[in-house]
């Protein structure tokens, strides 16, 4: 049952990679609201473990917020592309890693009540170095981090993107 019915769209704004829309709908007792839609691709992240306790994790600037994070590494799935393949790419373009072993975990929508944007967490084991060339324009560094430290960071409020949370929640 739809609850909600559009009635038009007021705006759009079109990016590169997504599209955010102001749609007038109707519910379904007649009232007439305003809805923020944000049609975005999807994504993938990736638990990069160098061993049962070392992880790989990433520093980049976000600009929404002002600073750097610390998190697992992520991308956008390309189009025509595969999230079982938007995985290793992203892997080697973010690290420099590429896996022996890459395993589903889970996938999530993170902001439900305003975009369809669907992330795809994935596990990759049997980590091997094959480059040291970075995507520069996103990530700071490369860091190998202990999940006892990355822990604490997590109780300690430290580290607040969802994906990440979300994905250390399971080890």
């Amino acid at each position: 049952m739809n609850m909600e019915k559009k009635l038009r769209t007021i705006a759009t704004l079109r990016a590169r990679s997504f599209s955010a829309s102001l749609d007038q709908v109707e519910l379904q007792n007649g009232q007439i609201k305003e809805r923020i839609r944000i049609d975005h691709p999807e994504a993938v992240a990736i638990i990069p473990l160098l061993s049962e306790s070392e992880i790989i994790m990433v520093r980049q600037f976000r600009y929404a917020i002002g600073k750097d994070t610390l998190e697992i590494p992520a991308g956008k799935v390309d189009a025509g592309e595969k999230p079982a393949d938007a995985v290793h790419r992203e892997l080697l373009e973010e690290t420099g890693y590429k896996a022996d072993h890459i395993e589903h975990l889970c996938s999530y929508q993170p902001a439900i009540g305003y975009s369809n944007e669907i992330i795809h967490i994935y596990v990759a084991r049997g980590m091997h170095k094959i480059s040291r060339l970075l995507d520069e324009a996103e990530i700071s560094s490369c860091e190998i981090m202990d999940l006892g430290a990355l822990r604490k960071l997590l109780a300690d409020g430290e580290i607040l993107d969802g994906k990440t949370m979300l994905a250390l929640g399971f080890l």
